[in-house]
């Protein structure tokens, strides 16, 4: 039997397979997609956490402001009142910063990932309990004073602070279902 070329069933199968293994390709490139980002959020929050302990240990320059942390009203402000953070650490992954005039990305203020925390009397310090939540595009900033109200202003004692974000993956200190984790300041 003279044979030349292969045969339906063949083709069919091998066709299968290569749809298998594009598939799991494709599914293991969007979980490593979304790892990279979770890290990129915990690297981003870990930059805001360091210079707000800055902010505590030193003020800021010219000021005998320190020993507190900064108040909500930075929201907004965050560059000028932490002069040295790094202003892509304000900008969670896939939120696009506003372009300038020469149409480089290089002010996320307005744009910024960080939000203000909101509550009345004593605030709930927990991941379920934080209004509003974080979303993966979002971190909340809730600085307390020692009585455990917000900090609103710049005049009130700030004595600590706790940083809310969302991962895509859950993760030991971000369980599921909402997969929401905390870094608190370290002067508390």
């Amino acid at each position: 039997m003279d044979r030349r070329g292969y045969t339906i069933i063949e083709l069919i199968i091998v066709i299968a397979i290569m749809g298998i293994l594009i598939t799991l390709a494709v599914v293991n490139l969007r979980g490593s997609q979304a790892n990279a980002r979770d890290t990129e959020r915990r690297g981003d929050v870990a930059s805001i956490a360091l210079n707000l302990e800055n902010f505590y240990a030193n003020g800021t320059a010219g000021s005998s402001t320190f020993g507190r942390y900064v108040s909500t009203s930075i929201i907004g402000q965050e560059t000028t009142g932490l002069p040295d953070i790094d202003v892509r650490s304000l900008v969670a992954p896939g939120v696009n910063l506003t372009p300038n005039a020469n149409g480089v990305s290089t002010s996320p203020t307005p744009d910024s990932s960080l939000i203000a925390a909101t509550c009345s009397g004593v605030c709930v310090q927990t991941t379920a309990g934080v209004t509003p939540q974080p979303t993966t595009s979002t971190y909340v900033y809730q600085p307390l004073q020692a009585d455990g109200t917000l900090c609103t202003n710049g005049t009130q004692d700030c004595r600590k602070f706790n940083i809310y974000f969302a991962l895509e993956n859950a993760a030991p200190d971000c369980p599921a279902p909402n997969n929401i984790c905390m870094v608190t300041s370290k002067n508390q």
